[in-house]
This record gives structure tokens, C-alpha cells and sequence, in this order.
């Protein structure tokens, strides 16, 4: 996988699988725009992402562009991809990773954590993609949404989440089959459990994040949660040349959690 001339915009780099993601797209010879809420925290992943780099030529590489940005804020959403243009001249890759997850029932979900996640995890998706589609056209890029086995099954307690990302899924294939007229590519990666700060940042204690890793023995096939660097590579790959062919793909990577039915 080669990524030399290309620039890659990632949302949700300051952590977990987008930051997993910023230093893979790095070490294969990525420009980078990483966006996320975290300004200190993307500072840190721009260095991991310079040494990842390692001797690149400077004109391939160069120094990471770091927006803080609340992807949620429309005003502050719409200014991205000029700042990435200022700075880069051309888009060739976007990856949307930023979500949030927050656990919830039909009895106890209320109105307003059912617009705080769609918000996050598909209007400023969909508003992202929306301004970042005529640069893509220019460069016949792709799209990488980051979605869930949570889009492809049903699980109890995390009824808008599973919500926000079956509709990640299907606009996954619809811009697939609307842009591929125009040679851009869309697809979605589909995690499983993956060891991350998403569940804490959710509320969830230690204790009840270890028996929850715990349990993933036996809800995932291979026996265990997954790491962000097998989601990264996930990514790569669908962002690369390797899957010129690849489109409208919504791909697990979940350890084979959407292939079973634990009870």
C-alpha cells in the first residue's frame, strides 16, 4: 500500500481507531488532515505520525494539518475542507471515524441522546461527505466510513447507536452507487469490540470494562476484543489501490461477531 501524493482527512484522529489509522496512512507515506476535539491529544498522534514516517521525502509527507473541530457544529464542519485545500491543494481520501456511543433502551432513550447520536455519528457524516465529494471527483479518490457490527446486528441497550450505524451502512451503498459513475469509491469498516476509550468515554467504569472485554471471549468467534491496529489495516486497505474494485462494501472486522448468535 502506497499512499505518496495522496492526502488523507480523518476525523476522530485524537484517539483509538481514527489515531490507529493517522499513523498507519503516515508510515505508508500519507499527507495528512486529522480533525478532532482533543487539540492536545492530536498533537501527540502528529508525532507518533511523524516517526511512523520515518526519512519520507518531505514533499510527500510534510507535517500533519490538526483541526480541533465539533463535528456537530455546523459553521465549524463546513470550514474543513477549505482549511485542507489551503493547506494541501486536493483531497484524495476521507475517512469518517468520529462517533460517540451512549447505551440506552426504546423506554429509557430519550429525545434528546437519540439526536446526540445521530448527530455526531450521521448528520455530520453525511455534511462532511456532502463538501468533501467535488474534491474526491477531482482526484477519483474513496471514502471510508467507520461503522459497527452494530450496523449488521441487533444488540439490546444501544438502540440509537445500532440505529446511527445501520444508517452508516446504507449511505455507505448509496454514495457507492451514485459515485461510482464518477470514480469514487465508498465503503465501510465494521469493528466489533475494539480496545478503545469509546466505552469509558461513555460512562462505563473499570470494572465493568473488564468484565465487558471479559465477556467478549464468547460473543466474538475468535475469542477475544479486537486491537485498533487490525482496524487501521482494515482501512488501508480499502482506501488503497489494492481494492480498486471495492465498492459499497460494508466489511466486518469483528473477530466473526456478525456471524454468531451468542446468547
Amino acid at each position: 500500500m502506497d499512499f505518496k501524493g495522496k492526502v488523507v482527512l480523518i476525523t476522530g484522529a485524537s484517539s483509538g481507531i481514527g489515531a490507529a489509522a493517522a499513523v498507519k496512512f503516515a508510515e505508508f507515506g500519507a499527507k495528512l488532515a486529522l480533525i478532532g476535539r482533543n487539540y492536545e491529544n492530536l498533537k501527540e498522534i502528529a508525532k507518533k505520525c511523524d516517526n511512523a514516517a520515518g526519512d519520507k521525502d518531505e514533499n510527500s509527507y510534510g507535517t500533519p494539518l490538526l483541526i480541533r473541530a465539533d463535528l456537530t457544529d455546523e459553521e465549524t464542519t463546513a470550514n474543513i475542507i477549505g482549511e485542507v485545500l489551503k493547506r494541501f491543494g486536493q483531497l484524495d481520501v476521507l475517512v469518517n471515524n468520529a462517533g460517540i456511543i451512549e447505551n440506552g433502551t426504546i423506554e429509557n432513550t430519550t429525545l434528546a441522546q437519540f439526536d446526540r447520536i445521530m448527530d455526531m455519528n450521521v448528520r455530520s457524516v453525511y455534511q462532511l461527505t456532502m463538501l468533501a465529494v467535488p474534491e474526491l471527483i477531482k482526484t477519483k479518490g474513496n471514502i471510508v466510513n467507520i461503522s459497527s457490527v452494530c450496523g449488521l446486528r441487533a444488540f439490546p441497550n444501544v438502540l440509537a447507536y445500532n440505529m446511527s450505524k445501520s444508517a452508516i451502512d446504507q449511505f455507505t451503498r448509496c454514495v457507492a452507487l451514485e459515485l461510482a459513475p464518477k470514480g469514487v469509491r465508498c465503503n465501510s469498516v465494521n469493528p466489533g469490540v475494539v480496545v478503545t476509550n469509546l466505552h469509558k468515554s461513555s460512562g462505563m467504569n473499570d470494572e465493568a470494562y473488564e468484565k465487558f472485554l471479559e465477556h467478549c471471549k464468547t460473543t466474538h468467534a475468535l475469542g477475544r476484543a479486537g486491537d485498533v491496529e487490525e482496524v487501521a489495516n482494515a482501512i488501508c486497505f480499502l482506501a488503497s489501490d489494492l481494492a480498486t474494485f471495492t465498492t459499497g462494501m460494508n466489511m466486518p472486522v469483528d473477530g466473526g461477531r456478525h456471524a454468531m448468535c451468542p446468547r
